[in-house]
């Protein structure tokens, strides 16, 4: 296996994030040079001899086209360690996870992606290993069932609830415990949050959403600040063969170029359309971190510079009434991922999977970086509609 590749750059002095997401992972500065990285399609190298530290050998174990967005990442996240892409975000989170070891205790959200929790669900099929779910927005209630786990995977905003975790105190609770705590930060993005910063061991990405934001990858990523857990978890999708195809991975680089762009206009666009719909006669309920519905809203949102792109939408009318404003809709796409240019939604309890304690006429939107007028006309018409 070939050796991780070097440190990413470090700049000589401290740059917005918005910044560093156009700025990092770029080839070095020579005359003549490209500014961006090229794509490397091979699936082997040259390879005489002994192999040399650092010697690239084969694309399942390292590929120079993946280094560039690891470095990013990890520079947007403030990682120390290059960050590690995956086939997929769930192919990432079966790294983090590979933690957990038969017969142990894993905390996770009541509400989640809904693969994670099947994920955790297989695990315990498999390995016996005992799951416990909490409300992440309830900071006792998690704080309490660290106690004897082995590892704590978070989301902030949780999937689709929107429910919003203090994750200082719940990282530091894990420390003190000395559970291996992972924050999915898929939502948030790191524009938001960096969860290494407040003391998480790992952060996984779905990088097919906001991070390559375009709707045309599919790839996940993990960072971590530890050499160690950093090198466990490239151990891991070496021999799991769960790895990136280079021409994914560049092009989710390039989408990442405008991330700061995107997520501003769609957090601004989000918080207005959460401003209307609680106003709207035919909405029965609106989730949206701007809107307080919580202790744990409030406190937690104070930590996030944005609000996020996602909305959570209850129409009058139940799952029919949903189903409806779904099929009278003609801007926003009925789809079911999120996180790119265009907007999109889906009720989410078609799903057999979803959590249970999800109301069935719950619409998740994800807002992208149309007019907020055409979005809201949209809305609104397939709103009056019922």
């Amino acid at each position: 296996m070939s050796a991780p590749h070097d440190q990413p750059s470090v700049p000589p002095r401290a740059l917005s994030p918005q910044t560093v997401a156009v700025a990092a992972g770029r080839p070095a500065r020579v005359q003549g040079g490209p500014v961006n990285p090229p794509v490397v399609l091979s699936s082997t190298y040259v390879s005489q001899g002994v192999q040399q530290p650092g010697e690239l050998l084969y694309t399942r174990m390292d590929t120079e086209t993946w280094h560039p967005f690891e470095e990013a990442l990890a520079a947007l996240e403030g990682a120390r360690q290059p960050g590690v892409v995956f086939s997929s975000g769930m192919a990432a989170i079966a790294a983090v996870l590979s933690f957990v070891p038969a017969g142990g205790t894993v905390v996770v959200p009541r509400h989640a992606y809904q693969v994670t929790l099947g994920f955790v669900d297989d695990l315990t099929a498999r390995t016996g290993v005992t799951v416990r779910r909490v409300d992440v927005a309830e900071t006792d209630q998690v704080v309490a069932a660290l106690d004897g786990a082995d590892v704590v995977l978070l989301e902030s905003p949780t999937n689709p609830m929107l429910e919003v975790a203090d994750l200082p105190v719940l990282l530091a609770a894990a420390r003190e415990r000395g559970v291996l705590s992972v924050v999915d930060n898929t939502f948030a993005t790191p524009l938001g949050q960096q969860p290494l910063a407040h003391g998480a061991d790992l952060v996984v990405h779905s990088v097919t959403k906001y991070l390559a934001g375009h709707s045309d990858v599919v790839l996940g990523a993990v960072v971590t600040d530890d050499a160690d857990l950093a090198a466990r978890v490239r151990a891991y999708r070496t021999l799991h063969g769960a790895i990136a195809g280079p021409w994914e991975v560049w092009l989710a680089l390039r989408g990442m170029r405008t991330l700061a762009l995107r997520v501003e206009r769609s957090q601004a666009t989000a918080a207005e359309l959460a401003r209307r719909l609680a106003e709207h006669p035919d909405v029965v309920e609106v989730r949206h971190p701007s809107l307080p519905q919580d202790p744990g809203h409030e406190r937690a949102t104070r930590l996030m510079d944005g609000y996020g792109s996602v909305l959570g939408l209850r129409p009058r009318g139940g799952a029919a009434g949903a189903d409806a404003v779904v099929a009278a809709l003609e801007l926003w796409v009925p789809a079911t991922s999120l996180g790119g240019v265009e907007s999109c939604l889906e009720r989410r309890r078609r799903f057999a999977t979803e959590s249970r304690t999800v109301p069935e006429d719950l619409l998740r939107m994800s807002v992208g970086i149309e007019d907020v007028e055409d979005l809201w006309a949209d809305l609104d018409q397939a709103l009056r509609s019922l």
